[in-house]
């Protein structure tokens, strides 16, 4: 307001960012409906590891970088390509990575259809000497290699048929993965992870498919995936009492959430706390179910007051009734608002052993240090 009262030009981010990818000879997108600032921060570790110096952009903070940018001075930008209001179509990106394509944002894209439409313009921005690398597990991902003329390298878990396979997947105590990557068939690296959770190997796994295909060598890759522990907010681990661990998540789709609980099940624990906070009243209203459905597989499920962000509440939709629908599936849940309440609930409640995570991507994130402290 004040620079427009002043006749300053202001540009929407987008569009900034957009001319900034045009700068750079060979700018790397990192698109997909959940993954993005886990797989942006692995393609950049790679990057560094291999001293290409690359610049960054990334959604999180990054404690190699200390922050969520870097500039380099190289030709390499990576960076978040996010979907919401098509805002990665102002991009210009050589290669890309797309890491899922699923059901979020329906305030602007209404439906799946419109969703899949943004995604396939996003990659036929790609020019014909371009790469993209798309998860072979996921039919609305392969369905993009038919509007671009650039290569295309998959990723999988599951199809045999991808370039790069993960096989032999173990975890941890700590829910790390350990797995073999075969790429074409052929048997080419043993890679472990240092975060939780099978999603974070098909993250991994976009990540390898990338950085061959820019010729960094396997060893590179190996050491940079190991020393990664995490973007802020990815199943952050915020501290411990009375061997009690709290974990702090950004998930706010139910599909990030299962992934979360996915990750969880890897771990040893005795019983699980999930302190929920959805996020704007639009997705609250549009996914309840799946919430609730979701939901019900935590030991003990407390939800509070919904994260408006930049939202008011036109759907009259309250935590209240995600309460409720949860409770309709034979599954206990409660609301409450005070952060300060929740974590004196907590503290009277959790033993021993459980883990408690606070999982949201508004304020949620004040609860795990309230609690510690």
């Amino acid at each position: 307001m004040e620079a427009r009262n002043n006749n300053i030009t202001t540009v929407e981010r987008s569009d900034f960012v957009g001319y900034i990818t045009r700068i750079y000879k060979d700018t790397i997108g990192i698109a997909g409906t959940h993954g993005k600032t886990t797989t942006t921060s692995m393609v950049s570790l790679c990057f560094l590891e291999a001293e290409l110096d690359p610049t960054i952009q990334v959604g999180a903070i990054l404690k190699q970088i200390n922050g969520n940018n870097r500039v380099g001075n190289s030709d390499y930008f990576i960076l978040e390509s996010c979907e919401y209001v098509e805002s990665f179509l102002k991009f210009s990106p050589k290669s890309t990575i797309v890491l899922n394509i699923d059901n979020d944002h329906l305030d602007y894209f209404k439906n799946l259809d419109n969703i899949k439409k943004a995604f396939s313009k996003y990659v036929a921005l790609l020019p014909y000497d371009g790469l993209l690398v798309l998860n072979a597990d996921d039919i609305n991902c392969l369905a993009l290699r038919s509007f671009t003329d650039a290569k295309v390298v998959t990723f999988s878990i599951e199809n045999d048929k991808a370039n790069f396979i993960a096989r032999n997947i173990l975890f941890d105590d700590k829910g790390f993965a350990k797995f073999d990557v075969y790429h074409n068939n052929s048997y080419f690296s043993e890679i472990k992870l240092s975060v939780p959770g099978k999603h974070n190997v098909l993250n991994a796994l976009a990540c390898i498919a990338l950085c061959f295909e820019y010729g960094i060598n396997k060893y590179d890759i190996k050491s940079a995936l190991l020393k990664f522990t995490g973007a802020n907010r990815r199943f952050e681990l915020v501290g411990s009492y009375q061997n009690i661990d709290i974990y702090d998540d950004y998930a706010h789709h139910p599909s990030e959430i299962l992934a979360t609980y996915n990750a969880l099940k890897n771990k040893k624990y005795r019983q699980s706390w999930i302190i929920f906070q959805p996020h704007t009243y639009s997705r609250t209203q549009n996914l309840l179910d799946d919430f609730a459905k979701v939901l019900t597989n935590f030991d003990n499920v407390i939800v509070t007051d919904i994260y408006a962000a930049r939202e008011t509440n036109t759907y009259n939709i309250s935590s209240q009734d995600l309460v409720d629908k949860i409770h309709s599936l034979g599954k206990t849940a409660i609301y409450i608002s005070s952060f300060d309440d929740i974590a004196k609930f907590i503290r009277e409640r959790a033993c021993p052993n459980d883990i408690v995570l606070t999982v949201g991507a508004g304020t949620v994130t004040e609860i795990g240090r309230k609690i510690l402290s």
